[in-house]
């Protein structure tokens, strides 16, 4: 089987974080966002994955070429000159995505992360003998999205309803597709969208069908929904591999701490931590509801909540950091300074207070 990950663009929501690396090699949980999906679908015999990329796609093959060899799969690109939508792609990997068995193939976007129950996915779609199935989830606030309508008895698609003012349904697409290769024939190679052109009529013809993703489901594109995306992941890690979470006094909740990373004596760590690769707590330290990247040293006695500490990083000793902190890579943070809300673009020096939501440059 293929897949085809939409990487797409900028990664702009998730700056300052992405003027360091594309997005889809931007860690969550301690790896790149992109290798949580590939590790998934090589678990369900996925041989190939190609990446639809307009936005360096040299760094995104180097970085991956590792992971290509340790995971015994092959990753590829197909490289836009023009932003070509999410349907567009598709056509551009014609050759790859059609290559004459008939198999169906996936198709992701690459900033949402959930279980990946792909497996039960393509029993799915074989048992319905349609052309297409997407996967959808159950949202409290339908208003803000584009909904889908379906029949619960077969999850066949009737419609979309973008952004509805009354309640039609609760599922939203979740990014997340099977596909018969007779889709590309419907996809012309140009700017197109699959979820306003595609799949409508895909629907239209009855072949759509959607099934109800189990467990949880998060696009962590922007730095709010990543830490509620983190939190979301390890809860799952929690029910399903809770030997992967920390354990230890200084650890409260669900958390997770590299075997590289040193936590110093006297800390309270959690809930919902990633510590990565390298990282050095020093004595003293409050963690709650953050992420800290490879290489990051947080230095006696600081407060670290809500906030992502990038690649490399410090923080001084006595600061404060909380309210959605981005700190870019190689930022360092005076003693005792306080961040509320501080979006710091890469390689800054800060030695004066934050004292309301702004980006330093």
């Amino acid at each position: 089987m293929k897949a085809l990950i939409l990487v797409g663009g900028f990664g702009t929501r998730l700056r300052p974080l992405t003027l360091s690396m594309p997005k889809p090699l931007v860690d969550f949980a301690n790896k790149p966002m992109i290798l949580h999906q590939i590790e998934a679908l090589k678990n369900v015999g996925v041989t190939e994955v190609v990446l639809a990329i307009n936005y360096r796609p040299e760094v995104m093959l180097n970085f991956l070429k590792d992971f290509e060899h340790q995971l015994g799969i092959k990753i590829t690109c197909s490289q836009e000159t023009e932003p070509l939508g999410t349907a567009g792609p598709l056509a551009l990997a014609r050759d790859v995505l059609a290559d004459g068995s008939g198999e169906p193939f996936f198709v992701l976007n690459s900033d949402v992360i959930s279980e990946y129950p792909f497996s039960q996915l393509i029993q799915f779609h074989k048992s319905h003998g349609g052309e297409a199935t997407i996967m959808v989830t159950k949202v409290d606030e339908p208003s803000k999205y584009g909904v889908v309508v379906m029949e619960e008895e077969t999850g066949k698609v009737e419609r979309f309803v973008e952004k509805p003012k009354m309640f039609v349904g609760n599922k939203i697409n979740a990014g997340i597709y099977l596909i018969n290769p007779s889709v590309l024939d419907r996809i012309e190679l140009k700017p197109t969208s699959i979820e306003k052109e595609i799949f409508p009529k895909i629907a239209t013809d009855q072949k759509l069908f959607a099934m109800v993703l189990p467990g949880f489901w998060m696009d962590i594109g922007q730095p709010r929904d990543y830490i509620t995306g983190l939190t979301l992941y390890l809860d799952s890690l929690r029910k399903n591999s809770p030997s992967k979470l920390s354990k230890g006094v200084n650890i409260v909740g669900n958390v997770l701490v590299h075997e590289s990373a040193v936590i110093g004596e006297g800390c309270l760590i959690g809930p919902d931590v990633a510590v990565g690769p390298g990282c050095v707590v020093e004595p003293g330290v409050r963690l709650a509801r953050c992420t800290l990247m490879r290489g990051v040293r947080i230095k006696k006695h600081a407060c670290i909540t809500s906030s992502i500490i990038g690649w490399h990083s410090t923080v001084g000793q006595w600061a404060r950091i909380e309210n959605m902190t981005i700190l870019g890579e190689d930022v360092h943070v005076g003693d005792e300074v306080y961040s509320n809300g501080g979006v710091v673009l890469p390689h800054k020096e800060i030695k004066s207070s934050i004292l309301k939501p702004e980006i330093v440059m």
